[in-house]
């Protein structure tokens, strides 16, 4: 008689392509080492593959096909409630098509796009839910790369290098998509909560410098995410429920035999659900929900078409009182919303050249109203604001493979940009509405790229490639040439290199930012900034100790100009500094700055129910403003360092049952803050900081230990897992800036993000 362990068993499929061309590679051998008794299959005429009855669990799969290099994808999780389905590309093997032997096992440290040379790292979901203290949340997740800093306060902010935040580009399946974060602030690319739920993502990459051709508008950093492909073959589900949200996801195909699926994914804040029945009671709830789908349409002669899309709505009521006397000082209501949907269209025209195009429609905002009390104490409607923006974009890339060696890619995209800003309020109490800023209109935004990949042999690669990017508005472009080399010395050894210039459009608020005449006219003193550019350096090198160990460091100078500061010759005001908002003042682009440093890692990755990560950053980031001097910027913190370790235990009469422990320990240099001068803050009734001194205070050595417990159970029919993340579990309470309260007259001090419990059950059958 079988065991119930044996009972439980899972299908693992896929479909394998050429990375180059996309077409389907047939014969492959697909096999799951170390499998007793032996279990493989071979791909067939559309590059598919099925393994039936494999046991639930991790695995390790081998794939050879002759012609190709080959792909070990290790310690793959099988769960017994949702079938395994993999999509992966193989890279021809030049040695073999000289008919010389070798072998091989995939590097999990490289990026998905083979254009990327340095600089890059691949995350997989599993690691975005394993790590702790990511909440789920991959932004989050990515603070433990070397070179990546966050916001110790609380939102998931991500710093790369010294950079500013706002210098981070979010792409969604090759689409530039805005802010996709609840709560976010008009020109930010973070906020407290990810609309991007992990229920609906695949391996994603993510980019910290010298960017490949194809990257346009990213300055700091690339966030390059991919939603997978729901099941075609067999109709799952599973739920979620959490004190983050409540989130569940339907897959499936639309028919029997067609190939085609569909993805859907819903997810409403938990705190929201318990304030509308009344089980919470108090101001400043945060609500918020978000969706996601995708639907992959594949036809017989016309290609593959897919449509997919997200969206988020976010709002929070606060009121600002007195807990002992009930003496309500103010209110603000705040909203957001952000949602993308696409018509994606993948086209092969032969063997060598296939054709990727979308239409894309986008949207985002943020606003809300201020009611603070008047002559009479009572309160009254002070302030509004709303900014909009909205993007229709149309995108073609042509990828021709011109033989083993040459590939090339050329591609366009057409955005039309349209914006809607106002702000207005009511201090003096007239009961009208005065606008100070008004702003509506449209722009066109062009991009296009050229890039040739030349692969000397299976070991030395060059990428390079020219990016272009034309702003209509103003009529400024720029023209920014890449390059990137990667060779493997040996099995061991590997070296890279990387320069390339890169530009970041501001946010539409910050170009048509204006002040009201006393005429009624609005005077746009910014509309003829240039781009932020920076040309970036980078040296790495890489030493894999043994299968599963791999050291990497990298060296890296970032050389920032064209940056927006004050027109005031004495003023120290720089664009570097902020993360997200309007400079309500008028700027050119004589500023500067620099950021270089050393980055190191060494990574064991998951083997043996074991794995851990440990990377540090020492780094300087300066900047200068209109009066010449250089100092340190915000976000110069000197240095970051991280330690993730995890073990899982198999246990039960079955052994179907896994407890996983994992913490990741972090110590933070803090970034830097304007002390506030006091006696003027009093004087002027709200808080006044001493900016002839900018950025001259720094906050406290950060110190975070989060801790992740899980628990999953295999059933015949389905998997539980329950999880509780804990963010900061000792609550250590560093000091990271500081602020003025006007009604104590007293500055108070900014503390890190205090300590968070998730607690997650998911289910999936």
């Amino acid at each position: 008689m079988q065991s119930f362990a044996q009972d439980l068993t899972q299908t693992v499929r896929g479909t394998l392509t050429d990375f180059d061309t996309q077409t389907p590679i047939i014969g492959a051998n697909i096999i799951i080492v170390g499998s007793d008794p032996f279990q493989g299959t071979v791909s067939d005429i559309n590059g598919n593959f099925r393994l039936e009855s494999v046991a639930v669990g991790r695995i390790k799969v081998q794939i050879r096909a002759v012609g190709y290099q080959e792909v070990v994808i290790p310690n793959l999780l099988v769960e017994s409630g949702k079938e395994k389905v993999l999509t992966t590309s193989m890279l021809t093997d030049i040695k073999m098509l000289n008919q010389v032997e070798v072998s091989g096992q995939k590097d999990k440290s490289e990026s998905i796009n083979k254009m990327a040379t340095v600089s890059g790292k691949t995350f997989t979901v599993e690691e975005t839910n394993r790590y702790a203290g990511t909440l789920n949340d991959p932004s989050r997740m990515v603070s433990a790369f070397a070179g990546v800093n966050s916001d110790a306060e609380g939102d998931n902010d991500i710093i790369v290098r010294g950079n500013s935040p706002r210098g981070v580009l979010w792409r969604l399946e090759g689409i530039d998509i805005p802010n996709p974060n609840h709560f976010s602030d008009n020109g930010s690319t973070g906020g407290p909560v990810n609309a991007l739920n992990g229920a609906v993502l695949a391996n994603s990459d993510f980019f910290s410098g010298a960017f490949a051709p194809e990257y346009g508008n990213a300055l700091s950093g690339v966030f390059d995410v991919n939603f997978r492909q729901g099941n075609n073959e067999k109709r799952e589900y599973s739920f979620s429920a959490g004190v983050l949200g409540i989130d569940a996801t339907a897959e499936g195909p639309f028919k029997a035999g067609y190939g085609g699926s569909y993805l859907i994914n819903y997810r409403y804040s938990t705190v929201g659900i318990l304030d509308k029945l009344g089980i919470l009671d108090f101001s400043g709830i945060p609500i918020y929900q978000d969706a996601a789908f995708k639907f992959v349409l594949p036809t017989k002669k016309t290609g593959t078409f897919s449509i997919i899309g997200m969206g988020g709505l976010s709002s929070i009521d606060q009121t600002d009182e007195n807990e002992e006397t009930g003496e309500v000082f103010g209110k603000y209501n705040f909203g957001a919303n952000l949602g993308v949907a696409a018509l994606k269209h993948t086209y092969i025209l032969n063997p060598k050249t296939y054709i990727k195009s979308y239409v894309a429609a986008s949207t985002s905002g943020n606003g809300g109203e201020g009611y603070f009390p008047n002559s009479a104490n009572e309160l009254f409607l002070s302030e509004q604001e709303k900014f909009t923006n909205n993007k229709v974009a149309v995108q073609s890339i042509i990828n021709h493979k011109a033989n083993q060696k040459n590939l090339f890619q050329i591609g366009a995209t057409v955005s039309r940009l349209n914006y809607n800003f106002f702000y207005e309020d009511d201090y003096d109490e007239d009961g009208v509405m005065t606008q100070f800023l008004k702003s509506n209109g449209n722009a066109d935004l062009i991009q296009s790229f050229v890039s040739w990949k030349y692969r000397l042999n299976n070991d030395l690669t060059f990428v390079s490639g020219l990016n272009h990017t034309h702003f209509l508005l103003n009529d400024n472009y720029a023209i920014e040439p890449r390059l990137g080399m990667n060779w493997r010395a040996s099995n061991r050894h590997d070296f890279s290199a990387g320069f390339g210039m890169h530009s970041r459009l501001e946010s539409l608020s910050t170009y048509m930012y204006n002040e009201l005449q006393e005429d009624g006219s609005y005077y746009y003193p910014n509309q003829d900034l240039d781009f932020t550019k920076s040309i970036h350096y980078v040296l790495g090198y890489g030493y894999r100790i043994n299968e599963n160990l791999r050291f990497k460091t990298e060296v890296y100078y970032q050389d920032l100009y064209n940056v927006p500061v004050s027109i005031d010759p004495t003023s120290n005001f720089s664009l570097i500094n902020y993360s997200s908002g309007i400079p309500g003042l008028e700027m050119n682009n004589e500023g500067t700055g620099n950021n270089y440093g050393v980055e190191m890692s060494l990574e064991r990755f998951f083997s043996n129910n074991f794995y851990y990560l440990a990377t540090g950053s020492i780094y300087k980031s300066n900047y200068t403003g209109q009066d010449g001097i250089e100092r340190d910027s915000r976000y110069d913190a000197t240095f970051a360092s991280n330690l993730l370790l995890g073990k899982e235990f198999k246990f039960g009469k079955n052994k179907n049952k896994t407890f996983g422990v994992n913490t990741k320990i972090s110590y933070l240099g803090g970034n830097r803050y304007t002390p506030i001068d006091l006696e003027a803050s009093k004087a002027a009734g709200f808080t006044v900081r001493t900016w002839d001194d900018p950025y001259s205070a720094k906050g406290d050595d950060v110190f975070i230990f989060n801790l992740g417990l899980t628990y999953r159970v295999d059933k015949a029919k389905a998997s539980h897992s329950f999880k509780i993340d804990a963010r900061n579990a000792t609550n250590y309470q560093a000091v990271v800036n500081q602020y003025y309260n006007s009604r104590t007259e007293s500055i108070v001090e900014g503390h890190q993000l205090s300590f968070i419990p998730n607690i997650i059950y998911t289910i999936k059958f």
